[in-house]
């Protein structure tokens, strides 16, 4: 998985409720979809969407299926958002490190 299927899986607001509901641990379609405004089949076809973006894992329970958030699946991710934070460090540096004009300090 790249971060641009990350970022274009998690782009739709329902589907970022239905990752985020996951955040606390694994949990099965019925409990993920109760209380959003769609339909459970529809919360599976978003599953579905995360599942192949490589953001949730699905297991068997049973009748039932488990998903739960990859941890290492946000990697790609994540480093890329990263790289943002390097840049901006980096730029801080550079400032801070500029050589700065004296002022005339006042009298009292």
């Amino acid at each position: 998985m790249t971060y641009g299927n990350a970022l274009t899986v998690l782009a739709d607001p329902t589907r970022r409720q239905v990752f985020e509901r996951l955040r606390g641990g694994p949990l099965a379609v019925k409990t993920i979809a109760a209380g959003l405004p769609v339909s459970r089949p529809a919360v599976s076809q978003h599953l579905k969407a995360l599942k192949e973006a490589g953001l949730v894992a699905e297991r068997s329970e049973g009748v039932r299926r488990i998903y739960s958030v990859r941890r290492d699946g946000l990697a790609d991710l994540r480093e890329w958002l990263d790289t943002f934070w390097g840049d901006a460090l980096e730029a801080f540096r550079r400032e801070a490190e500029k050589p700065r004009a004296k002022t005339p300090r006042s009298r009292s």
